[in-house]
């Protein structure tokens, strides 16, 4: 947190790089409206990233992504913004290292809201949520779901699911990233439509 603040202040005036904020207009407006926020966005993070070595990285980032867009123009609603950007810097993330974790894309208005729910809520969204993924999944094609399931579910390594499935490594892990990146955007898609019908 204090490296953000400390980065803003050494950008003398923001102004001279034709900024429309100020740094001190840009500091006052992190720590009032996004600081408050590191509880959620912790669990955000913890809830949406595996490794939780990286957790701290990870808030400084979006920490400075946050605030040097607001060094542009401040937004007009701060928790969105935050989360969005969380969201969309873990999503960059998966995609470098050719990953695509499924918290990593999950709906995030759900996520920011999980806090201020009751438990039974939660878990009804949280089988309707398995729910949409399974209907996504069972639209994959066979050897994608099939390379999709021994990697994420049952938690097999690229050769491992190369033998399983009879085929050579490269073409495992071709199918493995093929159903990963068709399942995000299945999910995705079904998620969307689900939230036009309610």
């Amino acid at each position: 947190m204090v490296e953000i603040l400390e980065m803003g202040r050494d950008t003398t005036d923001l102004r001279n790089a034709g900024a429309a904020v100020t740094a001190p207009e840009v500091d006052a407006w992190f720590v009032r409206e996004i600081l408050p926020l590191e509880s959620l966005l912790m669990q955000y993070l913890r809830n949406n990233w595996r490794d939780r070595s990286d957790i701290e990285d990870l808030r400084q980032e979006i920490y400075m992504r946050v605030y040097q867009s607001a060094r542009e123009q401040l937004p007009k609603f701060p928790k969105a913004f935050l989360f969005t950007t969380a969201r969309n810097h873990l999503i960059n993330l998966a995609r470098k290292g050719n990953v695509v974790p499924i918290e990593a894309v999950a709906d995030i208005d759900v996520l920011a809201a999980d806090n201020e729910l009751p438990a039974a809520d939660r878990g009804v969204i949280a089988r309707q949520e398995l729910q949409r993924l399974q209907d996504a999944l069972d639209k994959l094609p066979p050897r994608h779901r099939e390379a999709v399931v021994l990697a994420r579910i049952e938690g097999l390594s690229g050769k491992e699911i190369a033998a399983r499935m009879g085929i050579a490594e490269t073409t495992a892990s071709q199918h493995l990233k093929l159903g990963l990146h068709a399942l995000t955007d299945l999910y995705l898609r079904e998620t969307i439509d689900t939230r036009r019908r309610t």
